[in-house]
């Protein structure tokens, strides 16, 4: 355990220090690191490519192969990205993250919801987020098992304005009451979290359990979504905020979850390497289908 808990802290030392380096470098680096999780994470690479044949059965093999290179490669730098992230200068994060778009959809105390859907620049947008806009945030995120990461997440999280974060077991009690209050939630709701409290709803055409959290706490909390999406650029992210929907929720939850999942594709088709494909986003299954990995 105290092995563990010295390289867990080397880790974390060299993920600040790299955050030193000139961008360029850090992103090179991150893409020698992407090809070489390519090549070794054999169980993580099936994975993308089951869900890339599974979304886009229309390309060839060899351009879904191209895009789980891309993907690994994404992956690895916005990992690495968090070494600056969560501890460089402000000056330096603002002159790596773009942030724009409806912005005025954050002014006021009207409660709110963030869409903010699994890109590898979802940290990148919440920092921004969090950093530039004076009002108080919550995020509902999944503990980690090492104490020493989680901890390193939960403060990097934390480091700007004021944000509160709830493990996914602690309910929805206080985040409706913070909604209520005028706090913005952040929301991150497209993942496979199993069939229990989730909906079948397409995703690509294919059924894909989603938790139906966006329209239940917009309903609950009295509140607007307003989207947000981050992309990875070769200067930092461009972080845009979405005006918010007007026609949501309407009431039907398995409807308002489909049509989350019919815009989120929309934003998917514009940046295909840079959504999150490592996560087994077909693992539950509808009764009778086959098991998707």
């Amino acid at each position: 355990m105290r092995l563990g808990n010295v390289l867990t802290g080397m880790g974390l030392g060299l993920m600040r220090a790299l955050g030193l380096l000139p961008l360029p470098w850090l992103r090179a680096l991150g893409a020698a690191l992407g090809w070489l999780l390519y090549g070794l994470a054999r169980k993580r690479r099936h994975v993308v490519m089951c869900n890339l044949r599974l979304c886009f059965p229309h390309l060839s093999e060899a351009e879904r192969l191209r895009l789980t290179r891309q993907s690994f490669v994404y992956f690895a730098q916005a990992w690495l990205d968090r070494g600056w992230l969560w501890h460089a200068s402000q000056e330096r994060l603002v002159r790596r993250l773009h942030l724009h778009g409806a912005l005025h959809e954050f002014e006021g105390t009207d409660a709110t919801v963030v869409f903010s859907p699994h890109f590898y620049g979802l940290d990148a947008g919440a920092t921004a987020v969090t950093m530039q806009v004076a009002r108080p945030f919550s995020t509902i995120y999944t503990r980690q098992s090492n104490r020493k990461i989680d901890a390193w997440i939960h403060a990097g999280r934390r480091r700007w304005g004021q944000v509160r974060l709830f493990s996914r077991t602690d309910g929805i009690k206080d985040n409706v009451a913070g909604l209520r209050r005028g706090e913005v939630l952040f929301l991150l709701p497209d993942m496979d979290f199993g069939a229990d409290g989730s909906v079948f709803v397409p995703f690509f055409g294919v059924s894909a359990a989603t938790v139906p959290s966006l329209a239940r706490f917009a309903r609950l909390g009295r509140a607007k979504v307003v989207p947000l999406i981050a992309r990875m650029t070769d200067t930092g992210y461009d972080i845009e905020v979405l005006p918010a929907w007007q026609d949501y929720p309407s009431g039907d939850l398995q409807a308002d979850t489909a049509l989350a999942n019919e815009r989120l594709e929309r934003w998917i088709l514009t940046m295909p390497a840079q959504y999150y494909w490592v996560h087994r986003r077909f693992k539950s299954r509808p009764p009778g289908e086959p098991a998707a990995y």
